[in-house]
């Protein structure tokens, strides 16, 4: 099984939840999500790369498609990016609108 397939259900799901959120009216805010994606993403590319520049980590080529971003395959950035579709639509889906948090 490649990364790619293994990444597939996570994303599905992650877009799922998404819309669903939308079709309930309590999608995410574009804007701050555009900050905090452009945020995860950096992160991730900055510690993918440490990590598996410093040989902590390893991906077996066969495996990958190929295209990467330094040293860090695309397809690890895939977790980042069902993260960060999931958890606000997750957010505004349970949360109560109205409602001060104590």
């Amino acid at each position: 099984m490649t990364y790619l397939l293994l990444n597939i259900p996570f994303v599905v799901i992650a877009l799922a939840v998404l819309a669903l959120a939308v079709m309930r009216g309590r999608a995410p805010q574009v804007r701050p999500w555009l900050f905090a994606a452009a945020a995860m993403l950096a992160l991730t590319a900055i510690f993918d790369n440490a990590i598996i520049g410093s040989g902590l980590v390893a991906y077996d080529d066969e495996l990958i498609s190929g295209i990467r971003l330094g040293v860090a395959p695309v397809e690890d950035f895939a977790y980042t990016v069902a993260a960060l579709l999931i958890i606000p639509a997750l957010w505004h889906l349970w949360g109560t609108r109205g409602e001060a948090s104590p």
